[in-house]
């Protein structure tokens, strides 16, 4: 079994990222170092097909407490927050143990902040199986979720690794596939027409190929890696990674974190995004009709659903947004392919900009 190392390096630890088949029956030959008592955090569905093999991965000598949460992102929230901290402590889980996120983005964005915040902060490990995780278990990002805005309680934390069991992925519902390959094409965009021109060849997600889908997963990783060691803390480039997630994050949370996933609802901001960039760098050439033809192909949730939502209650939720500064909205476009840039929009260009584009698309 060949298992993919890559590393990634920043200011506040270096760390590597593994990717193999059946990583999760070895998740303590790959740690850095030894923990007296790991407790894992991971949700009711992943927990009934993947937890047992992670706990057992573990010597008799490490004890090993777990604690699962509902599936999905209403789990993001300060009421789950607590209550893993509740249990962690119940447990007698100390400084120098360690947090595994077994699952999803939600799962390693919650287990990654109770990690950051359990008596100051304690080692953490992210265990992802779905595509999406590839970009959320790299970099340190964790939060919990606001009724006002998504990932607006959280801090940075970077894991002391992340094992990637790609067989994970055998058993992903096809809302997880369109969820995850937003962020892949994503970062595609901003720094690889290569990786795009890849993407958009791509036959239905349920006939990838095991080595084509591992193949985009370390292309995606390699790009997030890079940026994150230029700038670990979000002060520069490492904003371009929110490139859809404007929009996306409103719709989100307008939708009450239930109706849409993270990557469909990105996917939509995306197109969004296109849409400004080809108003502001019209000699750009820019993929705007490819990438819409492709979220036809695999059947998204297309920009028409904007109907479902009232524009002015996107809007409030998009003023929240933690890119923006001095009162302007500044949002993620392409001058072109790989070259992603913030732009500034006041309130009201950028309203008038969204009621353009949803016409645009209610017409197209």
């Amino acid at each position: 079994m060949r298992v993919e190392q890559l590393p990634v390096q920043t200011n506040t630890g270096n760390y590597n990222v593994y990717i193999g088949k059946g990583l999760r029956h070895q998740v303590e030959t790959y740690l850095p170092k030894q923990y007296n008592q790991v407790f894992i955090i991971t949700d009711s569905h992943i927990a009934n097909m993947y937890l047992n093999d992670v706990v057992d991965s573990f010597s008799s000598e490490v004890k090993v407490s777990t604690y699962t949460v509902p599936a999905g992102e209403n789990s993001k929230q300060m009421d789950w927050f607590h209550e893993c901290h509740t249990y962690a402590i119940e447990s007698g889980l100390e400084r120098s143990d360690l947090i595994v996120a077994l699952g999803g983005g939600v799962v390693g964005d919650l287990a990654g902040f109770v990690a950051a915040t359990y008596m100051r902060g304690v080692d953490y490990i992210q265990v992802p199986t779905t595509i999406l995780a590839h970009d959320s278990s790299v970099g340190g990002k964790v939060a919990i979720n606001h009724p006002q805005g998504k990932n607006m309680i959280g801090s940075f934390h970077q894991p002391q690794a992340v094992i990637y069991d790609t067989e994970t992925l055998d058993t992903l519902p096809g809302t997880e596939w369109r969820s995850g390959m937003a962020e892949v094409i994503k970062h595609a965009l901003i720094a690889d027409e290569e990786m795009l021109e890849q993407c958009f060849d791509l036959p239905s997600f349920d006939a990838i190929s095991n080595e084509t889908i591992a193949d985009l997963l370390k292309k995606g990783i390699h790009i997030k890696a890079s940026i994150v060691q230029e700038d670990e803390k979000e002060k520069g480039v490492r904003r371009y990674l929110n490139l859809g997630h404007t929009l996306g994050h409103a719709i989100e949370a307008e939708s009450g974190y239930s109706s849409i996933t993270h990557g469909e609802a990105v996917a939509i901001g995306i197109d969004f995004a296109l849409f400004l960039s080809a108003k502001q760098f019209p000699e750009a050439n820019l993929p705007n009709e490819a990438f819409r033809k492709w979220l036809e192909k695999h059947n998204y949730p297309l920009s028409s659903k904007l109907e479902e939502y009232n524009l002015d209650a996107l809007m409030e939720k998009i003023k929240k947004d933690k890119k923006n500064n001095h009162q302007q909205i500044r949002i993620v476009l392409l001058s072109s392919i790989g070259e992603p840039t913030l732009v500034p929009y006041s309130e009201q260009s950028l309203m008038a900009e969204l009621i353009e584009f949803r016409n645009e698309v209610r017409n197209s």
